[in-house]
């Protein structure tokens, strides 16, 4: 929690959420906390609102994108273990690139959405032909679908998509999440909607969702339909006893509890209103800081449910003033934490600095500015007023 007047998050978890869960909690008889049939009924439910055949709910979004890399690494279908990574990303999006031993080759950011740039993203797919894209839908502004996913076809490669910070966007009436061979999304704190800690990973492909479901549970096959269970008993050559402690894969325990499935159950009962808040204020943000800072961009077909909006100051002395003014006044801010994360030291440890024009403005301009759903429009337009000041008093002082 903060002192801010307008912070960043707010926890979309209400009162009557916790009442609820309270009831619920001292119910007779007591109610299962850890995995059971309310994370099941979850993921049917996070099926059938994001369009999606399968859902495997987890403990956080990194364990989703880990989970995601592992799959594939697991499933057998890589051609090769060289995979493009977008420099505007969060560390987990990255991350198990390094941890599971693939080639990570990293893209700049697009100038409009922040995503995969287009034109390094074909230069890259051309030279290196990798078996894997990892997409991020940045700060929930949908990425170019159409274009990428005529790169998808034209160079056979799967796509992995990040939509930890997008859940509720869409692209064209269709939502995120739904694009990737697999996608991620987060339920943490301050995010579209909240099960405290929380992630969920999203595919189509009933070949990868078994596997998931494996990996996500100790590799043990317990979690399977009794027709995939007796599949693969049968492919090793194991007795069936009775039992579900046999353990096809080096698997995880990064499993969700009915106790959050609980909750997020009750958010998605809302998510339609959360979308819809968060949409108009990135909208009213947009118009009221169009001509003062740059912004993401997207057509009128698209909607947007971002966890924060994002601006861009000129320059690293600019942000430095407006980051100050914003304190100053009580409102929430913090840098583009992911700018480029080839300039953070886990990377260039290993591979060196990448410096991109784009990728390195976010790094050195960005700074986010506070979106949930309870804000008003007048808070709004304070909070760009704010900055806005701050701006005209940098370059008064100037002169």
């Amino acid at each position: 929690m903060t002192n801010y007047k307008y912070p960043l998050a707010a926890d979309t978890i209400t009162r009557e959420d916790l009442r609820a869960l309270a009831n619920w909690l001292t119910s007779n008889p007591p109610p299962r906390l850890t995995m059971g049939p309310l994370t099941k009924l979850y993921e049917e439910r996070c099926c059938s609102w994001l369009g999606r055949k399968y859902s495997v709910s987890c403990n956080s979004g990194s364990s989703a994108n880990l989970l995601m890399y592992y799959a594939l690494l697991r499933s057998g279908r890589l051609k090769n273990k060289k995979i493009i990574v977008p420099s505007a990303a969060w560390v987990t999006t990255v991350a198990p690139a390094i941890q599971l031993g693939f080639e990570p080759i990293m893209c700049d950011a697009d100038h409009d959405t922040w995503g995969l740039n287009r034109k390094h993203l074909r230069q890259l797919l051309e030279e290196h032909r990798p078996g894997t894209v990892i997409l991020v839908q940045v700060l929930g502004v949908p990425h170019n679908m159409d274009d990428l996913m005529e790169l998808k076809r034209k160079y056979d490669f799967l796509l992995l998509e990040d939509a930890c910070a997008a859940m509720g966007s869409s692209y064209h009436g269709q939502k995120v999440g739904t694009f990737g061979d697999m996608a991620s999304m987060s339920t943490y704190y301050g995010h579209q909607f909240s099960t405290v800690e929380g992630g969920l990973v999203s595919t189509d492909d009933k070949e990868l969702y078994n596997m998931l479901l494996m990996l996500r549970s100790h590799g043990w096959v317990a979690h399977l339909d009794s027709e995939t269970k007796l599949e693969l008993l049968k492919k090793y050559e194991v007795e069936d006893i009775g039992t579900n402690f046999v353990f096809c894969e080096p698997g995880f325990n990064f499993r969700l509890t009915d106790l959050q499935a609980f909750i997020g159950l009750r958010q998605l009962d809302r998510m339609d209103w959360l979308v819809e808040k968060r949409f108009e204020n990135h909208q009213l943000y947009k118009k009221l800081l169009s001509g003062w800072f740059m912004t993401q961009a997207y057509d009128d077909k698209t909607t947007v449910c971002s966890i924060h909006f994002c601006a861009l100051a000129v320059d690293h002395k600019e942000r430095s003033v407006i980051v100050k003014a914003l304190e100053g006044a009580g409102i929430e801010t913090r840098p583009f934490t992911s700018g480029n994360q080839g300039l953070q030291p886990y990377w260039f440890r290993e591979y060196g600095k990448f410096s991109a024009s784009m990728a390195d403005k976010l790094y050195r301009c960005g700074f986010f500015l506070p979106n949930h759903p309870y804000l008003q429009k007048e808070d709004i337009e304070h909070i760009c007023s704010v900055a806005i000041k701050a701006t005209l008093e940098h370059y008064k002082g100037d002169k």
